[in-house]
């Protein structure tokens, strides 16, 4: 049960959202870099996407690089209005503009455990096959990261002058509609076979943090296979006409999660004295985020299970005057086995929120449809106080700060002057478009509500809505001791590499006696890992990570 609605704040004002507090981007510490974009603008949801990428592409001039978790070839970027002429699934498009364009070259990377999936695809493995022999539209595994890691980023890149980078994959089950309908019959998987809602969110910038964006992805294709990309000649952006930006000429922060990235020069004696290497800068950015909050942090994540990252959460909600905190996530993750790894941990970390939350400034709610379906949520979102935006690939779990490759873009708000009430409001006005999308009521509603209340969580209290299209809250589970003993040790969310031996014996040393529930997780957890190893030295030895150029 949901804590009382907090009263208004003497002060409150969601129209300014001026918090005057020190800088959150720091780069080299919270970011990479920070590069000037002419424009950029946020894109709620894979139908939006696909149909912004796909003409990117076809007005693309040197180089696409598509640099993903996963791909499905089978894929229609446009189920609506196809163009007349121009193939519609991606992999017969991406095929059909190299023949067209022979000044064109297109490279696909893809984590390389992702291909497990291919046996049951169709045509998807004839097609990356013949992708692999060809030498303009290239495709390569990513096999350069620790075991029991994924390369997680989702990034593409046209002529270094447009980039695209997020949270939605180039897959199955993402395609859809901010209208997110029970019954929608273009949400349909290549067999014919339907799927639920679906939501996400990328990003689409220009200018200098493009060229940028292309610097980290050319990086991760060197690492990947041994191949140094050169970067394409200046370019001048072809910004999709129908893509209204949110904002112009503002500095973009790129922040990363890479633990086989070597540290900058600054950390070089650092590495050499502990060995350590990999950058943790998307951690950091979260953590400093949530300390400059003074008003309010929305979040939309595909789960909530980061002990740090809630750790600090907890640490303001029990401050006399700290900030609102609104988090929006799915019902359930799909499958048991991250059920029990990532439900699990949201259980027990909310459980532990709310004992730090004497003053009921916190809500974890879960979006549904008119007809009360759940809505998946996949996006990857932080807005604090108005000033400060976060968009990109890792969760709000532990291997998104540690263990896995993540790449976030940034904005905050410069101090001061008009530049900084405009780019303030642009902040809100994305975020009151994705709370107005998942609580089923107009945007001027949500604006004007926040007006009345002054308070985050208060608008959110009156605007839900017992049936319909609209936000429900979480409770979370019981837990037995075995599930509470794998959250708190991080066996099935690690946020670092870790020999799989060491995974093992630490498991070894949390259970004396084993029950059923802990005898199918490690089963599971074995058998997962069992596979993911073979895969990766299959791979190697194919040299499907590597090289391989058919040439």
């Amino acid at each position: 049960m949901a804590s009382p609605t907090p009263a208004a704040r003497p002060g409150s004002d969601f129209q300014a959202g001026l918090s005057q507090a020190g800088p959150i981007l720091v780069p080299g510490r919270t970011c990479w870099r920070v590069a000037k974009a002419d424009r950029v603008a946020v894109i709620i949801d894979a139908a939006a996407y696909f149909a912004r990428l796909k003409a990117a592409i076809l007005g693309a001039r040197h180089t696409v690089m598509l640099i993903g978790w996963d791909f499905d070839t089978r894929i229609k970027l446009e189920p609506d209005d196809p163009i007349p002429g121009v193939p519609n699934e991606l992999g017969d498009f991406l095929s059909w503009i190299v023949r067209v364009r022979p000044e064109l070259t297109i490279n696909v990377l893809k984590w390389d455990l992702a291909v497990l999936k291919m046996p049951f695809r169709g045509r998807t493995p004839l097609v990356l096959l013949d992708w692999m022999s060809s030498r303009r539209l290239r495709f390569r595994l990513d096999s350069a990261h620790p075991p029991g890691a994924c390369h997680h980023q989702k990034i593409a890149i046209i002529d270094d002058a447009l980039a695209f980078c997020g949270g939605i994959d180039m897959t199955t089950d993402r395609w859809d509609t901010p209208e997110h309908r029970d019954d929608d019959p273009r949400r349909v998987r290549p067999s014919g076979e339907p799927y639920g809602p679906f939501h996400d969110v990328t990003t689409a910038v220009d200018g200098e943090a493009a060229r940028a964006l292309g610097e980290l992805a050319r990086e991760r294709w060197r690492r990947a296979t041994g191949d140094a990309l050169r970067p394409p000649p200046p370019t001048e952006a072809h910004w999709p006409e129908d893509l209204e930006p949110d904002f112009r000429d503002i500095p973009v922060a790129i922040a990363r999660t890479d633990p086989m990235a070597d540290v900058e020069a600054a950390d070089d004696e650092h590495r050499q004295k502990t060995g350590k290497r990999g950058v943790r800068e998307i951690e950091a950015l979260y953590l400093a985020a949530i300390a400059a909050a003074r008003r309010f942090i929305y979040l939309e994540s595909q789960y909530f299970a980061s002990q740090r990252i809630v750790g600090a959460i907890a640490a303001r909600l029990s401050e006399p005057d700290g900030p609102e905190v609104v988090v929006v996530n799915p019902e359930r993750a799909p499958g048991w086995v991250e059920e029990e790894a990532m439900g699990s941990a949201r259980s027990l970390l909310v459980q532990r929120l709310r004992a730090a939350d004497p003053h009921g400034r916190f809500r974890i709610l879960a979006p549904v449809t008119e007809g009360g379906q759940g809505i998946y949520v996949h996006a990857k979102v932080l807005v604090v106080d108005d000033r400060f935006l976060r968009v990109g690939s890792s969760n709000i779990n532990n291997r998104s700060q540690g263990l896995d490759t993540e790449c976030d873009l940034a904005i905050e708000c410069p101090p001061g002057g008009r530049e900084q009430s405009e780019n303030c409001r642009a902040i809100r006005s994305v975020r009151t478009r994705l709370m107005a999308e998942h609580l089923g009521v107009p945007v001027a509603e949500v604006e004007r509500t926040e007006d009345e209340c002054g308070s985050l969580v208060a608008t959110v209290d009156r605007l839900m809505r017992p049936s319909g299209r609209s936000l429900r809250p979480l409770e979370p589970e019981p837990l037995s001791e075995a599930e509470v003993a794998l959250v708190d040790e991080r066996l099935l969310d690690p946020d670092r590499p870790e020999p799989m031996a060491q995974i093992v014996l630490r498991g070894a040393t949390v259970f004396g006696d084993v029950n059923r529930t802990t005898l199918r997780i490690a089963a599971g957890v074995a058998a997962g890992a069992a596979i993911g190893l073979g895969l990766a030295v299959w791979a190697g030895r194919k040299g499907l990570g590597k090289n391989f150029r058919g040439e």
